[in-house]
Parts: structure tokens; sequence; C-alpha cells
């Protein structure tokens, strides 16, 4: 059974002098919206009403889980949306944020007598009995609702400073709900987990992992230590050691790093090792394949089970326009080679070590490219007179 709740995001610009509401500002990194919401989300609240000026609604509406069920006032009359939204709720009770908060159900007791907060529970029957054209939500809150307090891990943030306060909380409550859910977490002080990260249980951060907005990281990867990962999905198994991963998809059982930069629109499939000093964007990589060291992947449909050498380029810019290419099953590119594209090499061909290629290569050819050796005997001694 998915949960509801309604949350309100007051403009309290012209009281705060911010540019946005204290909801919509930026508390480690998200805003205070985002953190709440998510963990309203973890504790099964699926579906929100979103009460907010217009101005700011498709902000605030991006700071909600993109898995929730999420309705607006922007999107009709606010009463009818309302009645429509409950009407479809599941519980007989309804969670209502009436102003800017935190939840946060695993810190400890922060005081010795319970503080209300602004977040409340009330009748879903009775909320909706109560929707009229002379309906003031400010009465409805006063005769109707629970209130909760700091003991149910519920906190008012009532100024700026207040906001920045609750930052470390924030931080503590997030961590220790992923390790509940089974992440294992090795520095908890020095993690950092978006609101809007999936981690999936068996998982491992090392100390220094920072997972961005819209991060899936797969059971039993490892992130870090020191390692940044965004908009992008980690499969099983896979490593990622003081690496960098922005808008990609990695499968399982891939090592990557360190100091690896995965950059935008690249897949890489199962098994595949991307090491020290490798850069890779707006690539696929088949199953299998390793580029190991100090070497440039862009633009570029690479097969399965190939062998990239040291210092391997894919030469894709002319300072104009970006040009692909092409590397089949099996290839085997030697070190120090540049291919220069728009250039296809041939399942199973070679490529000699400090080749520069222009043209495309058979499969199963050996392409060499590069200056016959000369040996000048006795140049160096002559030259030293």
């Amino acid at each position: 059974m998915e949960l509801s709740a309604v949350i309100f995001v007051p403009d309290d610009t012209a009281k705060t002098g911010f540019p946005l509401p204290t909801m919509l500002q930026k508390v480690h990194g998200y805003a205070l919206l985002a953190w709440l919401s998510e963990a309203l989300y973890d504790s099964g609240i699926g579906r929100f009403f979103l009460v907010c000026h217009d101005r700011y609604v498709q902000q605030a509406k991006n700071c909600l889980p993109a898995q929730a069920e999420v309705m607006t006032t922007a999107e009709a009359n606010p009463a009818d949306l309302l009645h429509v939204f409950l009407s479809t709720a599941d519980d007989d009770e309804i969670t209502i944020v009436a102003g800017p908060a935190i939840y946060a159900p695993t810190l400890p007791r922060r005081s010795d007598a319970p503080k209300a907060s602004c977040i409340c529970r009330a009748s879903t029957e009775a909320l909706m009995t109560a929707l009229d054209d002379n309906f003031s939500f400010s009465h409805f809150l006063r005769e109707n609702c629970t209130f909760l307090s700091d003991y149910d891990g519920c906190y008012t943030v009532d100024s700026h400073a207040a906001l920045l306060e609750m930052a470390e909380f924030i931080h503590r409550d997030r961590m220790l709900r992923l390790i509940k859910q089974g992440v294992e977490i090795s520095d908890t002080d020095n993690c950092d987990v978006a609101p809007s990260a999936r981690i999936e249980p068996g998982a491992k951060l090392l100390k220094g992992a920072i997972l961005r907005e819209n991060c899936l990281i797969r059971s039993e990867s490892i992130i870090g230590p020191w390692a940044v990962v965004e908009n992008s999905e980690i499969g099983e198994r896979t490593v990622v050691n003081a690496s960098q991963v922005y808008g990609a998809r990695i499968a399982s059982d891939c090592m990557i790093g360190p100091y690896a930069h995965i950059r935008p629109d690249t897949v890489i499939e199962r098994g595949v090792k991307v090491g020290n000093f490798v850069e890779v964007k707006n690539s696929y990589i088949g199953e299998n394949t390793w580029a190991s060291h100090l070497s440039y992947i862009g633009d570029t449909q690479l097969g399965a089970r190939c062998n990239l050498g040291c210092g391997t380029v894919t030469v894709n810019f002319d300072r104009v326009n970006k040009y692909k290419t092409t590397i089949g099953d099996d290839a085997f590119i030697g070190c120090n080679s540049a291919l220069i594209a728009p250039i296809t090499v041939g399942n199973g061909a070679y490529i000699a070590a400090g080749s520069t290629l222009t043209d495309d290569v058979p499969e199963q050819a050996l392409a060499i490219s590069r200056t016959r050796q000369t040996n000048k005997k006795d140049w160096a001694a002559k030259h030293k007179k």
C-alpha cells in the first residue's frame, strides 16, 4: 500500500530575502524539499500532492522522487485536484507538511521534551469532507491534525541558520538509513549520497565516494575510494576506484580506474577494464575489452574482447566536426597508436605499436604505419666530437 502526503512549499522569499523559498534552498548540495521527499518516500510514502506558487512549481516538482506519483496545484483548481488525490488514496491517514521541515527518523532525540514540527497527520476522510468553498487549511490543521515532533524524527526549519544547522543531521540520517538497508559505508563522514541516488543492498561505499543525482548502484559494486558517479548506472560487482563517471551505463563485473574519466553517453558492457588515466566519451565498449592505460576513446564503437595498448588514441575531432571510429571484435591495438577517424578496424585485426592510421583495416590484417628504423653506426661517438 502506497501512503500519501500533501506538501506545502510556502513562498517565504519576502521574509528571508533569498531568491527561492526555504524549501528550495540547497542544503548539503540539494534542495531541502529533495531531502524531505526522499526520506518520506523511503518511509513508504509514494504519492505526493504539491502545493506551490506557479513560479516555483516545476523546480519543486523536480525535487520529488522520480518513481513517485506527483500531483501539483498548477494543473487545475487546487481544491478539486486535492479531492481527486485524496479519493484515490489507499490510506486512512494522510501526512501533511505545512512548511519547511526535515524528516530524519534515524536520529536520536534532541530535546528532553517533544518539540512539535510542521509535519502532521490527519484523517483522509476528514480532509475530503472539509474541502468546500470556505475551506481554510490553517484552520483545518489547528482543529484536525496530530502534529509530529522531534521524537518522531520531524523538525521544523524556521530560518536559514536552522537550515545550515540541519545539514549535518540530514547527512547523518541519509547514511544511517542506507546502512539499515544493507549498504556498507566505510566512512560516513566522507561519503555523499544525493537524495535521488539509489543503492541496492550489498553495495559498498569507500571513503570519498560521491553519488550525485540520478545514480543507480547495483548490489556488490564498490564505489571509491575518492570516486564520483553522476546520472549513471553501475552494474553488479563493478568497481569504480578513484574515478569519475558521468551519464554512463556500466554493466556488471567491470573495473574502472584508478583515475579514469567516463563521460556522458558511454555504454560499457560486462567484464570491461578501463584503467588508469583512460578517458571514454560517447562510446560503446563490448564485453571483456581492456583499455588499461593512458588512452582516449571518443565517439567509438569498440567490439568485444579487444585490447587497447597504452597510449591508444581515437582521433575524432578536426576542430569542426566529430568523427566515429569502429573497432571490431577481438582486435588488438598496439601501444601509442593513433586511429584518425572516420576509420574502421575489422574483427581480429592487429595494429602495430606506434602506428598512425588513416585508412580502414580489413579483418584479420596487420596494419603498420611508421617509419622503418635506421641505426647509424658510431653516430653518437662522432657527434660528441
